[in-house]
């Protein structure tokens, strides 16, 4: 069963509105819910978002839940309706985890990304600006070569970010049974998803607990020497937060975009032991011969769920 709800959020009041004409993911088991949240920022570039809600079959307003919101929502549920055809399939693996006892209950929030936008949603912000104006000109130079940006390119990551956290998060608050512990919430991707998950955790560690990162796109853009990997290197060292409590989920395999990955890689986990991080808190996987893809996430993903929602 499908449920299509959609909301506007914004100027303090919630108004019921006409029902989004695309298309709704596809779910077995559980059910999906649409809203679409119009919300009040200090910009007009982002003036509303597609959110589909899973919610699973035994789900009980009685009952509170985990939050895990995700980034690409477009690519989550069914693959008949993605533009590769592939999908992570999240509702099912959840769900397998939930009624085999596995993991504590959780809702999935499938944020619908920007399109061709999409790059400067997700791009970490603060480590763009602190580049130089040679760097940013490579920068942005590498991004127009692969059809990432066009004339400039000027990241707006802070305002999703803030979004998700004083926006999204209170309407969710409002509208389902949710856990309000931070440790129960937390933020998911991969590739750029992944970056975007990192970069929200350091912004904003009051409001998230944890960020799992599947093929995190350390390069930034789609080419080796570029200036961004030792600039976000050193923007982890700065803006980290503490441990205390909070748990990291990161990994890649090393085929396609993937093959990128290792040796940055290989020096943030450099850093989170540098900051003290156990083994408990902070998880880096790699698996060889995956490749960059949502089938590839899709076989891995009960993992970072375990880890995040598991019964300690």
């Amino acid at each position: 069963m499908i449920l299509r709800v959609i909301w506007f959020f914004g100027f303090g009041s919630l108004l019921i509105q006409s029902i989004v004409a695309q298309s709704l993911p596809k779910v077995s088991p559980g059910r999906v819910i649409r809203h679409q949240l119009r919300y009040r920022m200090d910009t007009s570039i982002i003036q509303n978002r597609i959110v589909d809600v899973w919610i699973p079959s035994d789900f009980s307003r009685s009952k509170r839940y985990g939050v895990l919101i995700m980034h690409d929502g477009q690519m989550l549920y069914d693959p008949t309706i993605t533009w590769n055809k592939q999908a992570w399939n999240v509702d099912s693996i959840a769900w397998n985890l939930m009624k085999s006892k596995k993991v504590n209950r959780f809702i999935i929030v499938g944020v619908h990304n920007a399109g061709a936008d999409r790059h400067k949603e997700y791009f970490p912000q603060r480590v763009f600006d602190g580049l130089s104006p040679i760097e940013k000109d490579t920068v942005l130079a590498q991004l127009r070569s692969s059809g990432r940006a066009q004339i400039s390119f000027e990241p707006y990551s802070d305002h999703y970010v803030k979004f998700l956290a004083d926006e999204l998060l209170p309407f969710l608050r409002k509208t389902y049974p949710v856990k309000r512990r931070k440790s129960s919430i937390g933020l998911a991707g991969s590739s750029m998803g992944g970056l975007i998950s990192i970069y929200g955790l350091c912004e904003r560690p009051r409001s998230f607990g944890f960020a799992l990162c599947l093929s995190t796109h350390w390069v930034g853009t789609f080419q080796k020497n570029n200036p961004f990997p030792i600039a976000m290197l050193e923007y982890l060292k700065q803006n980290l937060p503490k441990q205390k409590g909070r748990k990291v989920y990161m990994d890649h395999g090393d085929q396609t975009l993937d093959a990128l990955y290792e040796s940055w890689q290989l020096a943030v986990n450099t850093i989170f032991k540098e900051k003290n991080w156990d083994a408990f808190h902070y998880r880096s996987l790699i698996f060889p011969g995956k490749n960059h893809s949502e089938e590839a996430w899709s076989e891995r993903f009960h993992l970072p769920l375990l880890f995040s929602f598991g019964f300690n």
